[in-house]
């Protein structure tokens, strides 16, 4: 209820004036982690944009889960992340959300179903190394397949698992952070 003008009332019973935030000041990025300035990835390394694409680790997790043929050194985390990546890629070039054919078609591309050439084990070891944690890598490893290769079944791709350099390009270097 409101105090009439006229009747006596003290400095500490008055009504305070609302607090007024002021305009903050423009950030900018000043921490190691943080993004400055334009992407620094050349265009062709930013990827495909597709929907519901951060579904697809854990869709990896749920489907891969204790079916994947890892040999001794490879990090179970590490080869998640790079599948997820590379359904999420298969997916985009079809104009939809991964699936879980797009995580048997990249365990199948990588040899990761079993019976995969010591050679195309030694080439994924390297650029799966510590892809769960530096984007970089991943992004290399997917610009490593060739892009007819991302249109192909898995069956299609198991046919051809043994002459593997013709689906990705062997000379793909790990990224680096």
């Amino acid at each position: 209820m409101s105090q009439p003008s006229f009747a006596p009332i003290l400095v500490q019973d008055r009504a305070r004036p609302a607090e007024h935030l002021h305009t903050p000041r423009p950030w900018w990025g000043q921490r190691p982690g943080d993004r400055r300035g334009r992407p620094r990835l050349p265009r062709h390394q930013r990827g495909v944009p597709g929907p519901d694409q951060g579904y697809a680790l854990l869709l990896a997790e749920r489907v891969l889960e204790g079916r994947l043929a890892l040999q001794p050194g490879e990090d179970h985390h590490d080869v998640l992340a790079a599948l997820a990546e590379l359904a999420c890629a298969r997916a985009a070039r079809f104009g939809r959300a991964p699936v879980a054919g797009d995580l048997e078609w990249a365990a199948t591309l990588l040899g990761y179903r079993g019976a995969a050439p010591a050679d195309l084990v030694a080439w994924r070891r390297r650029l799966v190394q510590g892809a769960g944690h530096e984007d970089r890598r991943r992004r290399r490893l997917v610009d490593a397949v060739l892009p007819a290769t991302l249109r192909l079944r898995a069956e299609e791709v198991q046919g051809r698992l043994a002459d593997w350099p013709a689906l990705l390009r062997p000379g793909a270097r790990p990224g680096t952070a």
